[in-house]
């Protein structure tokens, strides 16, 4: 099977990677390595699997020093002529669209890369899935998508029209992409609402890492909404495990679906939409203090009011995943963050 992933040099396309290539897919890996946060971390994560910084060029091929089954282009969504010239060279057959403009408050400072990206990007995606018949294409959504909604757990089933950041808007607006595609062309899509996840090799722009280093380096930590969040804070093991069960699970189409009541979680074209997240909210305390336990070292708290775009509690309904994919994420944050603070004191030698 030779698998697409797109944003390999990225968090959760990285730990895909590593997991599809122990699994024996062929792998190419695609990555545009912007400056959003530190590159260093990007080609570190590359190295390790086996991507060496000084082979990468622009739209060229480079070949896995640890995996024979593992090559990488650095290329961008938005230049379409080279992303179908990849399709067509590579002979794609699944594509895993990880690669977007990530980070919700980025998305008040510059909503044009969001578009660039996330949408520009995406339709280039779509048109090559539709020119070169491809059997399943598996893309990033969000957690941000449901906005407004207050009814808890959040689940697949219910309307998302009120997200509450641009970067929000453009995952519901790759969902309703993928739909019309899914319907014209009859191509299987599966996007996957992605809920808060973290682990080795994380983002430095999400919490954990941002409070790892504050903590250590003796500095306040700012806690929005005055510490009052909850969060479905899912290890990235249980995400790259639960991609992987879908992957050769193309959706079918439901001929059961009815227009006058629709469901939005799926469609009769070979259309669907899950949840991926750990079931199981955390107050963001609690997080702190497991992290602070982990660290051996407490925290000096910055507590701030809610920021603009951000929602005050997030919980995945994950029974779609559970009874279609046998889906179960089962690490406790404990460990998940013992696992992440001893990734972090070894990369960064503190």
């Amino acid at each position: 099977m030779k698998v697409l992933i797109t944003g390999t040099a990225g968090f959760i396309g990285f730990h895909l990677a590593k997991k599809l290539l122990e699994q024996g897919y062929t792998v190419i890996g695609l990555d545009n390595i912007n400056d959003y946060y530190d590159v260093n971390l990007k080609y570190g994560r590359l190295r390790e699997t086996g991507i060496e910084k000084k082979l990468i060029k622009y739209n060229s091929r480079v070949q896995s020093t640890n995996f024979k089954n593992y090559s990488f282009y650095q290329l961008n969504l938005e230049d379409n002529a080279n992303v179908q010239n990849l399709f067509q060279k590579e002979k794609i057959e699944y594509v895993i669209h990880l690669a977007a403009q990530a980070g919700v408050r980025y998305s008040l400072e510059n909503p044009h890369a969001y578009i660039n990206s996330n949408i520009q990007g995406f339709i280039n995606i779509l048109e090559a899935c539709r020119n070169f018949n491809i059997k399943h294409l598996i893309y990033a959504s969000s957690s941000s998508v449901y906005g407004l909604n207050k009814k808890m757990p959040f689940s697949t089933k219910d309307n998302v029209d009120h997200p509450i950041s641009l970067y929000a808007a453009t995952k519901k607006s790759s969902e309703l992409m993928a739909h019309s595609y899914s319907y014209l062309f009859k191509i299987p899509t599966t996007g996957l609402r992605f809920f808060t996840v973290y682990g080795p090799w994380g983002r430095p722009d999400m919490a954990l890492f941002l409070f790892t280093k504050a903590i250590i380096e003796n500095r306040a930590i700012d806690v929005y909404n005055y510490g009052n969040m909850l969060r479905d804070f899912t290890f990235i093991d249980d995400i790259v495990n639960g991609i992987s069960k879908v992957i050769e699970n193309p959706p079918r189409g439901n001929s059961k679906w009815k227009g006058l009541k629709p469901d939005p979680s799926c469609s009769p074209a070979p259309y669907k939409i899950f949840n991926i997240g750990n079931n199981s909210p955390v107050k963001l305390m609690d997080f702190i203090n497991t992290l602070e336990t982990s660290l051996g070292q407490k925290a000096k708290l910055n507590l701030l009011p809610m920021q603009p775009g951000d929602v005050k509690a997030t919980f995945a309904d994950v029974s779609g995943l559970i009874e279609e994919m046998d889906y179960r994420p089962d690490t406790p944050i404990q460990k998940g963050i013992n696992e992440f603070v001893k990734w972090y004191r070894g990369y960064y030698k503190v």
